[in-house]
């Protein structure tokens, strides 16, 4: 496959992924949500930037918010320059399509995500009780650096009440599957999933 290819593939991507959430951000207000199907639903919420509507606190409780924001930002785009060198690189050598689609999908999704993190603060205002606005008069509402991913795909598949002498969440509701998430985080996904799935076609032996 080649870049100009692989370019193309990702361009489609994150523009299906931002304008789906910029229309999802100027129409919605923070978790207001439609049910398209019993088991789909439009689900407005926003994250600081882990995948699958995860929460950096889950994970970091050494340091602040707003400081394990910047450094997963930072991070993120460091990763980005690190897949699109390995994109590069992958096309340049002849590479498997399978491994060239997968890089290309994680790279579109990891960039996707990374343009909510860095300018969403900047370019919109809060969706906390009202619909955000584009480019607001007064601001947005954080500064460079400091955005929210949004989220919007949301498939509750399906609920069970978890016995009592269940290990884990003994006697609570269960739903499958609870992630909020986005189209960038689908590619990412797909990608990893390509690249485990199809690892033999991927890396072929010479």
């Amino acid at each position: 496959m080649s870049i100009k290819k692989s370019i193309a593939i990702i361009i489609i991507i994150l523009l299906i992924d931002q304008i789906s959430k910029i229309y999802i951000k100027t129409h919605f207000k923070l978790q207001e949500h439609i049910v398209v199907f019993n088991w789909f639903q439009i689900y407005f919420i926003e994250n600081d930037g882990m995948a699958w509507g995860t929460k950096i606190s889950d994970f970091i409780s050494f340091v602040s918010e707003r400081q394990a924001k910047v450094a997963l930002t930072l991070f993120r785009v460091l990763a980005v320059f690190g897949i699109g060198y390995w994109l590069y690189d992958a096309t340049k050598k002849g590479a498997s399509k399978i491994l060239i689609l997968a890089i290309a999908f994680i790279f579109a999704g990891a960039m996707g995500n990374i343009i909510d993190s860095v300018f969403y603060g900047v370019l919109f205002d809060d969706s906390f009780n009202q619909v955000a606005t584009f480019l607001p008069e007064g601001g947005g509402y954080d500064s460079l650096l400091h955005g929210r991913v949004v989220d919007m795909l949301y498939f509750p598949l399906f609920s069970i009440d978890l016995p009592t002498w269940f290990p884990i969440n003994a006697g609570k509701r269960f739903n499958f599957f609870e992630p909020v998430f986005n189209i960038a985080d689908m590619a990412i996904s797909t990608g990893f999933i390509m690249l485990i799935v199809f690892n033999k076609k991927a890396f072929p032996k010479t």
